[in-house]
């Protein structure tokens, strides 16, 4: 397919404050002079953004990373996850490769043409819809299957794909994953290995999909404060239901309850089985007090890439990262850095309160 600029073309593109933000963490990343190799993750930002590739996109990228305007073209029309034309607000990418095709793509491309419209990589309905046919999307043991924004749909059949794009169209957002009852990639013929005994609690549905559902909404533009709210939900028991319980047995009165103790948190280090401590969001920031952030790279064990998932998180600054609790620090290790033990063993706070106090922070 010939990929070239569309002929119609936005007068200007500005990244979103957050988004900026975001593109610069992502650009100091890399060494000096070689800022280039942040042309496809910035891409990709800005078309979550605007949902496609315009010239004023190319051209501010190329700014950005001191590129000229043909690489970072280059770039954009090489790649076929980049839409260098608009596209539908649900965007619905058929898989037509060969597992998919054996499976039914052709009925799910041929729904598409009667629900969207007869033309591939075209907007209809208003610019609600439109649709193309991709290479593999790697769910090749739920075929046939379907992308629509974030979200995968498998174990498809006509019937039940026109039924998504109807459900989409007034508004609601279908379960995403496996539509015939697996959980994710499991055999049809049902588990063979793995199996949970009978009365163990299972979630029926993967991470993903729990993510997508308690959202309720997998196609929104990204806007720069998802970090924050996707780290609430996965802190958050993500919409599973909630399992059955057996009736409690009367309980003897209770003494009267006694004041408890004011308890001070020792931030030199973690107490004795604080593993298993209850993880708690701690309080974040919309934005940089007055728009300057503390330079976190200061604390040994921060350096830029856990720097910019502070910053999405919504931590700027010493003094929040000094008061937090073991439990507070017990969630940022769980969703932010990815490192369980880290920012307690290289002792974050005791840092954080020593660059707080050098700072004059409150």
């Amino acid at each position: 397919m010939l990929r070239r600029l569309h002929h119609e073309q936005p007068e200007s593109f500005a990244f979103t404050e957050a988004n900026l933000e975001w593109a610069k963490t992502q650009i100091a990343k890399y060494p000096e002079g070689r800022q280039a190799s942040a042309v496809i993750p910035l891409l990709w930002r800005a078309q979550e953004q605007e949902g496609w590739i315009s010239r004023p996109i190319i051209e501010t990228v190329a700014s950005m990373l001191g590129m000229a305007n043909i690489r970072v073209l280059e770039v954009a029309s090489f790649y076929f996850m980049f839409q260098m034309a608009p596209v539908g607000r649900y965007n619905v990418q058929v898989c037509g490769t060969t597992t998919c095709m054996i499976c039914g793509a052709e009925d799910l491309i041929a729904v598409c043409k009667e629900k969207i419209g007869p033309k591939a990589h075209t907007p209809y309905r208003e610019g609600m819809f439109s649709w193309e046919e991709v290479e593999c999307l790697g769910a090749c043991a739920n075929a046939p299957m379907v992308q629509i924004g974030k979200d995968f749909y498998e174990d498809l059949t006509a019937e039940k794909f026109a039924w998504i794009l109807d459900e989409l169209a007034e508004g609601r957002v279908p379960t995403p994953g496996p539509q015939g009852g697996r959980y994710a990639s499991e055999p049809k013929t049902g588990l063979t290995a793995l199996i949970i005994p009978e009365g163990e609690p299972r979630n029926s549905r993967n991470a993903s999909v729990q993510l997508a559902t308690a959202l309720g909404d997998g196609q929104t533009r990204i806007q720069g404060t998802e970090a924050v709210a996707t780290a609430a939900v996965i802190n958050s028991d993500m919409g599973a239901p909630a399992p059955e319980k057996a009736p409690e047995a009367p309980q003897p009165e209770a003494a009267p309850p006694q004041p408890e103790a004011e308890t001070e948190y020792d931030h030199e280090a973690r107490p004795e089985g604080s593993e298993a401590l209850e993880a708690i969001q701690p309080d974040v920031l919309a934005e940089a007090i007055e728009g300057k952030p503390d330079d976190l790279k200061k604390i040994t064990g921060i350096g830029p890439a856990i720097e910019g998932n502070l910053n999405l998180a919504g931590v700027f600054h010493y003094s929040q990262i000094a008061g937090w609790s073991d439990a507070e620090l017990a969630w940022i290790e769980a969703n932010v850095t990815g490192a369980a033990g880290r920012a307690s063993r290289d002792d974050w706070r005791g840092q954080a309160k020593t660059l707080a106090e050098d700072a004059g922070e409150n």
